[in-house]
């Protein structure tokens, strides 16, 4: 099968809300490069039929996800402005097939950057302002049953993505320390901190863009780039309600449910 034919099962696959087999399992050789280049063409599909890019996200940095994957390094994908939702919105996601949240503090850039060699001094220098972030992640590929060309393939498992808080210029704040605690429902579920993220969430910016660097890709004026969950991804169920706060920058938060299963006052 062609990194085509591959391209257009993840299409289908997202708009029927009907999961595929791991892609590793039919094509076993597959490699990372050629997991990206099944992304771009999807991406490729999506601007065609008009879609935006407004933003990157930046996957698996943490040290524990690395490791459950057996790679080295993280991945990325690609985040459209029909994937976007507002802070605090009771959002459905009747089109979605199996969703997670993630924690995740947001860059949002004033220029551009491109190449292969992009410094985390060139971030700070390319950084507007920060703010705090929730992704919500989803597969395309049946029960989670992932390897790491899968979810490359699969956009970085990315579907939409929720921007909030307080923008904050980032020599305001120390992002090796910056802590979060996550509540659901009212519940706290989770505490961590921004040294989760490569020991630095610049890092991973920087990482992310020298990355894209190899295909010509760059990270541009106005778009945000996720970099990272802070924490684990928590599964999403129909009347959750999920807060994240960040110190010094401020919170996020959205509920969420299903419009099948909601019941009415």
């Amino acid at each position: 099968m062609s990194i085509q034919q591959f391209a257009s099962q993840l299409l289908e696959a997202e708009a029927k809300k009907k999961p595929i087999a791991p892609i590793t399992g039919s094509f076993p050789t597959i490699t990372v490069d050629e997991a990206y280049q099944i992304q771009l063409k999807q991406i490729e599909e999506k601007i065609a039929n008009g879609g935006i890019i407004v933003g990157k996200k930046i996957g698996l940095t943490s040290k524990v996800m690395q490791n459950m994957f057996c790679v080295s390094e993280p991945d990325y994908g690609h985040i459209l402005a029909d994937m976007m939702a507002i802070d605090g919105e009771d959002i459905a996601i009747d089109h979605l097939i199996q969703p997670k949240l993630e924690f995740e503090i947001a860059f949002v850039l004033k220029k551009d950057l491109k190449g292969t060699s992009i410094t985390v001094q060139d971030v700070i220098e390319a950084t507007d302002y920060i703010v705090p972030a929730l992704e919500i992640i989803d597969s395309r590929i049946s029960d989670w049953q992932i390897k790491f060309e899968d979810t490359v393939a699969d956009n970085g498992s990315s579907a939409m993505a929720v921007i909030g808080g307080i923008p904050t210029k980032i020599e305001k704040v120390d992002l090796e320390t910056l802590g979060m605690v996550v509540y659901r429902n009212g519940e706290l579920i989770d505490c961590a901190a921004s040294s989760a993220v490569m020991g630095n969430p610049i890092k991973a910016v920087a990482w992310l863009a020298n990355s894209l660097g190899n295909y010509d890709i760059g990270l541009h004026k106005g778009e945000f780039i996720l970099s990272g969950a802070l924490s684990a991804a928590v599964p999403i169920q129909d009347g959750d309600t999920f807060t994240a706060k960040f110190a010094h920058i401020g919170n996020v938060s959205a509920s969420f449910h299903r419009k099948g299963e909601r019941v009415s006052d």
